[in-house]
């Protein structure tokens, strides 16, 4: 989450997870300190796992759908989806010196722009492709003949380039925001929603109030509402379409929908309640307050391993871990992002068959 405060820049973790109203003073922080000190060593403990195994896992899809895979139209949502992943966990190390530093950054205004910007473009990025890849599979599902016409990989990459596109206009406020801070020899990294001017000024006040109010909704909105909508409208088709053909037999489809589902609720609904908590503290509720400084380092750890988790749920889920240990990792990948790793029953059952193959 973002400090909202122009009076005091302090922040209670990475750029998304700070957590300072302007009903916070210096003495408050520090008597908190004690309590975050436990939560930040958590977070950054988080944020390392995040780190190796999401650029060690997402290193290996880019490597493998980019180049050792036959372009398709579910490499193609793959790669890019693993390369918002990568690119977010490629840069956490800035986040977990911020958090050892004591919230001192030290890597300069740009990089703090840049930093924050990365973190919500993955968010973004993420989200418009899952939602983008649900769609997919549900057109699939119910127009498959239309589908094996249409559906091109020339296609799919148009598609997400608009995605990244989209992605980086939602992400560009962040940027803009994005500024830094010296306070007692420390400088830090926050959201000046007041662009330096006098924030004792009460329209000054109301106009900080408001920017921070109009990003929390859009996040919410964009960033969790309208996609989980999305999802879970398409992945109810697929699943009605495929009890209707009779193919409800097989779990690997139902588990993947329900492990798509409950990952991405799990991983961002604690920290998008918690955006609306805090936007919702002023003036500033004790309780609340404790329950923000104490609960947005947490949700926000878990929302970034989202960005290592998902190049593995369409490996893993529904397979045998340990048949699948055995395979190189290149067979791996390649049933799991091929386009018809489902065999036909039957050669009449067309229908059927373009059913089973995209999910």
């Amino acid at each position: 989450m973002e400090n909202i405060t122009t009076k005091t820049p302090t922040s209670t973790s990475f750029d998304i997870s700070s957590s300072v109203t302007d009903d916070y003073d210096y003495e408050t922080y520090q008597e908190h300190i004690r309590i975050a000190n436990i939560i930040h060593i958590f977070s950054m403990f988080i944020y390392a796992v995040a780190f190796v195994f999401g650029t060690i896992g997402n290193g290996l899809v880019i490597w493998i759908t980019g180049f050792k895979m036959k372009k398709t139209v579910n490499t193609v949502w793959f790669l890019n989806l693993a390369i918002a992943d990568f690119i977010f966990t490629f840069f956490l190390p800035l986040s977990i010196a911020y958090i050892a530093l004591g919230f001192h950054w030290p890597f300069g205004k740009l990089m703090c722009k840049i930093n924050s910007t990365i973190a919500f473009l993955n968010l973004f990025a993420s989200v418009f492709l899952l939602t983008v890849i649900s769609m997919d599979r549900c057109i699939s599902v119910v127009l498959p003949v239309w589908s094996q016409n249409h559906r091109t990989p020339n296609l799919a990459s148009v598609v997400a380039l608009v995605v990244w596109c989209l992605a980086l206009i939602v992400s560009s406020p962040y940027f803009a925001f994005r500024d830094i801070k010296v306070q007692e020899d420390v400088t830090y990294c926050y959201n000046n929603y007041a662009y330096s001017a006098d924030s004792t000024n009460e329209n000054d006040e109301t106009l900080v109030r408001l920017r921070y109010r109009a990003q929390v909704i859009t996040r919410f909105i964009l960033g969790f509402f309208i996609p989980f909508i999305v999802i879970v409208s398409c992945y109810t088709v697929i699943a009605l379409r495929l009890h209707m053909n009779n193919l409800a037999t097989s779990t690997k489809p139902f588990k993947i929908i329900v492990a798509v589902l409950i990952s991405f609720f799990v991983c961002w609904f604690p920290y998008q309640v918690l955006s609306f908590v805090e936007l919702s503290n002023y003036p500033a509720d004790d309780f609340l307050s404790k329950v923000v400084f104490i609960g947005v380092p947490i949700t926000s750890s878990l929302a970034f391993l989202n960005s290592c988790v998902n190049p593995f749920l369409y490996v893993f889920v529904g397979r045998d871990f340990r048949k699948n240990f055995r395979r190189s990792i290149l067979s791996i990948f390649e049933g799991a992002f091929s386009e018809d790793s489902v065999p036909a029953e039957s050669k009449d059952k067309t229908t059927s068959t373009s059913v089973s193959n995209v999910v």
